[in-house]
């Protein structure tokens, strides 16, 4: 008999005999195809011998039938109680510790009660798994660097169904499910929109019901945890992993070998091979993802890298050395320490090429090995792309396409023509960024050094795109067959392939003869002219004489004439001066069927700007599919009060997953009773923020004021250097006013900030010192008060999100037009019925068409218009606002402390140079941007005016779900069908 004393709850006590076990065999061999493990097993003996029987739940079962038909096995899985569900987690605070028996606090309450759901999980997940093994359905694959997972309790708690019994078990040992649920520490796998998109896409992958996986990697510090000192911001560790993770299941029987360095052999069948260099091992750590009320649950497989025992130096520990024993353990564990690793350093850009390499290597090794499980004794090859859809989340996962040529040539033996046609034909790309130092470019000499046989099939793939450009454009016209390989061209500056070079050459040469009767004439022309020209006077010689450029090109003219193959190499040749560089964007270009963007004017930019020449030669590759979120999380889970005002008013919770319901609301948003259950929605929701507040950074703020809320990567394009000078701005007027004009003129405010800034990137973390800076000073001024309160809420994630979204009133998203690729957090305001100041930015457009123009505060010069600004600037026309010049100087007075913001406000001088003219448009919109804040504070006035409008933001979210956005990724790119367990 184990025994053991709970605090609060009487002592747990079971026994498990050997009978249990012959059980279990006896259970197991009559229901061969339920992968249930002998610990569920024994579980499930244990529950039901100890409480299933029991009085208070005679009336639960679980009833496990086997079948022997084709469709599998049907699995009816009870719907506990709380009694059950304190019954599980009595269960694993006993047998499943991660914390010393005598205590039963918080920490170890949570553990208990995540590793109770993830029990129910794994029956689902396992009956997901066994039922699309068995059908061999078609499966997508999201290969993505960031999974932006966020606390994973609430969220699969709420998909199950079980928010009510969870809460009322904990109640009756004394938790709150909420007190419980805020001992997770969220997950840190990524840290802005591509990651949490990406955690969007599991879920609503999951809730319909597609055959579909998530890859990534399982970093052990993540990015990391932002400090906000008097210096600004400060990086320490992130120590997610500290206490354990209770939701990941290690795969110590999966794992592949992965190499870097090493050389390339060929063999005598003239198979290529790579051999020699330094292997390590990716082993697979598997997270379940529930769907919002259905039984599947599919699977986030994160790889982490370890080395094998053996190549630990023992000798070298024992003489002491120590640091040599560790050294090739190390090299291989750090992989997948960092997300986002600096790569101002050599060490630096090779750490992130090895881990971009790890995720493509390892997923695709493990994607091709369940292809072939599935495949049973006869692979045919062709039918991959019939069974398998890579997607590849932005240009990180970009290796996965010479890749997957290795593995088909190098070791299944495919001819490069059937290698490509099923790689071209299995991977897709998502475009995130119209960015420049986003469009990701590796050196070829460092590529080439740690993937050698990689830059092999790249330098094939950059040859079978030339060979296409030139039978598209011909070679008539040189200079423009130039321009188009200088454009489309996946490996930059490198000498052009000997096959086309001699294409163009033989061309070149069969040009000259066809002209040569010409040149002989022009040649007797010149000379009879010339012998004019000597009867002129001096004048003509000198003038010749101080043209010794002309005649320098004159001769390269001549020599050409002559030698067509100089001809060709000055014009195509490289620059020894220029770096040679790999551009991986391109590669996913030509190497998938499809390229999409993320949002209505983002992939407009994309076909008319970014890839336009791949756009003109393969107009049928590109496509655009907008954003979104998953209601559950971003609206139910973390908004309940306002969820159920919209389940009551629209007259079911269908919206969950139809949000197209949402729109009913339209008809109701002038309904006075409604507007008031609205705003004491809101009102509970902004006391949250002042809790978090309070918690957070130590500040009172008033819950009567306007909460106005910018979060998002910090990153001069998203412009929170904007949004403080306009604070500035207005803080300054306060100042200038007496007491009364303050309150007559302006509406409270509480600005909140939140938001990392990359550990490296100078100028972004001086806007964060800016902002806690200002901070400090009108935070601490009492002419000001409850006026005006600026707070920059550190460490800011999903769990963060999830407290400000939902109390938030105004919205910041004012990007620079035709720079944000989509955005999701607009997406999560609006649904929550905050309003949205911004520009015609990514996925703003949408929005404000969906909730109406007078519902979205528009300002800002639009995307067509910046690139003629830039030049306007350039040439010295732009003449700033004498408003925005009035805040730089006040700045400048120091009133803000001591720190020197020289650097900062330099920024937005001058007409050219790097870090300099105001690149990202601050000045142009200021005037606009402070403009269009007084209509803000117009319209709060009327709180039944903005209270409607915030009515009609949530109303008009119905198309950004994350539900509609997966639903036309199966439907046009992966061509994958729902599979529901029976």
């Amino acid at each position: 008999m184990a025994t053991s004393a709970v605090s609060g709850v009487n002592s747990i006590s079971c026994t498990t005999s050997i009978s249990s076990i012959s059980t279990f065999n006896n259970f197991r061999s009559k229901n061969p195809n339920l992968l249930l493990g002998r610990r569920s097993f024994l579980l499930y003996n244990w529950r039901r011998r100890s409480f299933y029987v029991s009085n208070v739940a005679s009336d639960q079962k679980q009833k496990m039938k086997d079948s022997s038909s084709d469709e599998g096995f049907t699995l009816d899985v009870f719907q506990p109680d709380s009694t059950s569900v304190l019954s599980s987690i009595k269960y694993h605070a006993e047998f499943t510790p991660s914390f010393s028996p005598e205590k039963f606090e918080l920490p170890k309450a949570y553990y208990a009660t995540a590793e109770s759901v993830r029990d129910m999980l794994i029956i689902n997940w396992n009956a997901t798994y066994d039922l699309n093994e068995k059908i061999n359905a078609k499966q997508a694959y999201y290969l993505s660097m960031e999974f932006l997972q966020g606390r994973a309790l609430l969220n699969a708690i709420g998909n199950l169904g079980l928010t009510g019994p969870y809460a009322e078990a904990l109640t009756k040992i004394g938790y709150s499910l909420e007190d419980v649920a805020r001992q997770e520490p969220d997950a840190a796998l990524g840290n802005g929109g591509l990651g949490r998109l990406a955690s969007c896409f599991l879920d609503s992958m999951a809730t319909l019901n597609y055959p579909a996986w998530g890859y990534g990697l399982r970093y052990r510090y993540g990015l990391f945890k932002q400090l906000i000192t008097m210096d600004g911001q400060e990086e320490v560790a992130e120590n997610w992993l500290e206490m354990g993770n209770p939701w990941e299941i290690v795969r110590n029987d999966i794992s592949y070998p992965v190499k870097f360095y090493g050389k390339v052999i060929e063999g005598a069948d003239g198979r290529k091979e790579w051999v020699g260099g330094e292997d390590i091992t990716a082993v697979a750590y598997d997270v379940p993802i529930p769907g919002y009320k259905t039984k599947t649950t599919i699977n986030l497989r994160l790889w982490s890298t370890k080395l094998a025992a053996e190549a630990f130096d023992l000798r070298a520990f024992n003489d002491g050395d120590h640091a040599k024993a560790y050294e090739a353990q190390k090299k291989a564990e750090k992989i997948c320490y960092i997300l986002y690793p600096g790569d101002d350093s050599l060490e630096g850009k090779t750490l992130r090429l090895k881990q971009q390499y790890t995720l493509c290597s390892a997923s695709l090794q493990d994607i091709i090995a369940r292809f072939e499980r599935r495949s049973g004794n006869t692979v045919n090859w062709d039918q991959f792309p019939e069974k398998v859809a890579v997607q590849m989340n932005d240009t990180h996962p970009t290796l996965c396409i010479p890749e997957i040529l290795r593995v088909l040539m190098d070791v299944k033996g495919l001819s490069w023509k059937q290698a490509w046609e099923i790689t071209q034909r299995t991977v897709a790309y998502t475009n995130h960024t119209v960015l420049p130092e986003a469009l990701e470019k590796w050196s070829l000499t460092l590529l080439r050094e740690l993937l050698p046989r990689h830059v092999e099939i790249i330098a094939m793939i950059d040859e079978e795109l030339l060979h296409t450009i030139v039978a598209e454009y011909g070679t008539e016209d040189l200079d423009l067959l130039q321009e188009k390989l200088n454009q489309m061209r996946i490996l930059e500056n490198v000498e052009i392939p000997s096959s086309v070079l001699e294409l163009l050459i033989k061309f070149e040469e069969g040009k000259e003869q066809a002209e040569e009767p010409k040149v002989e004439e022009t040649q007797e022309v010149e000379q009879q002219e010339g012998g004019k020209d000597d009867t002129k006077d001096e004048e003509t010689e000198a003038l010749k004489a101080e043209t010794t450029a002309e005649e320098e090109e004159t001769e390269v003219k001549k020599v050409e004439a002559e030698d067509p193959q100089a001809k060709i190499a000055r014009i195509f040749g490289s620059d020894p001066n220029r770096q040679q560089v790999v551009r991986m964007a391109n590669l996913c270009v030509v190497g998938g069927h499809a390229v999409n963007g993320v949002a209505e004017i983002h992939s407009e930019i994309v076909k008319k700007e970014v890839f336009n020449e791949f756009y003109e030669l393969w107009p049928e590759k590109f496509q655009n599919k907008t954003n979104g979120v998953t209601p559950r999380r971003w609206l139910s889970f973390c908004n309940p009060e306002l969820s159920d005002i919209i389940t009551k008013w629209t007259g079911s919770d269908d919206w969950l997953v139809n949000t197209e319901k949402l729109a009913e609301l339209r008809k109701f948003a002038d309904n006075e009773e409604l507007q008031s259950e609205w705003r004491k929605a809101k009102r509970s929701n902004k006391m949250k923020i002042v809790s978090l507040i309070k918690e957070k950074t130590g500040y009172v703020v008033s819950p009567d004021a306007m909460f106005d809320v910018q979060i998002k990567r910090i990153h001069e394009y998203k412009r929170q250097l904007l949004n403080i000078f306009g604070i500035v701005y207005r803080y300054k007027k306060m100042k200038e006013m007496s007491p009364e004009e303050r309150k007559e003129k302006f509406v409270p405010r509480v600005c909140v900030f939140g938001g990392k800034a990359f550990a490296t990137y100078v100028q972004a973390k001086r806007i964060v010192k800016f902002i806690t800076d200002v901070g400090a000073t009108v935070n601490h001024d009492p002419e000001i008060g409850d006026l005006l309160k600026v707070v920059f809420v550190p460490d800011y994630n999903v769990s963060v999100a999830e407290v400000l979204i939902p109390g938030s009133e105004l919205s910041q998203h004012i990007s620079t037009a035709g720079m944000e690729a989509s955005g999701t957090s607009n997406m999560k305001f609006a649904m929550n019925g905050c309003l949205l100041i911004g520009t015609l930015d990514g996925a703003n457009v949408e929005i404000r068409e969906e909730v109406g123009e007078d519902n979205f505060f528009l300002f800002g010069a639009q995307a067509h218009e910046i690139a003629g600004l830039r030049k306007e600037r350039a040439e010295g026309k732009f003449i700033p606002d004498p408003r925005f010049e009035e805040v730089k100087a006040f700045v400048r007075t120091g009133v803000f402390g001591p720190y020197n913001y020289e650097e900062l406000i330099g920024s937005l001088e001058g007409n050219e140079g790097y870090g300099r003219a105001d690149y990202f448009l601050v000045g142009k919109d200021f005037p606009d941007y402070i403009e269009c804040q007084d209509k803000v504070d117009e319209a709060y006035r009327d709180q039944k005016k903005w209270t409607k409008m915030s009515i009609l933001n949530t109303a008009g979210s119905s198309k950004f779900s994350s539900d509609r956005t997966i639903h036309q990724y199966a439907r046009d790119i992966w061509q994958i069908e729902p599979v529901e367990l029976p």
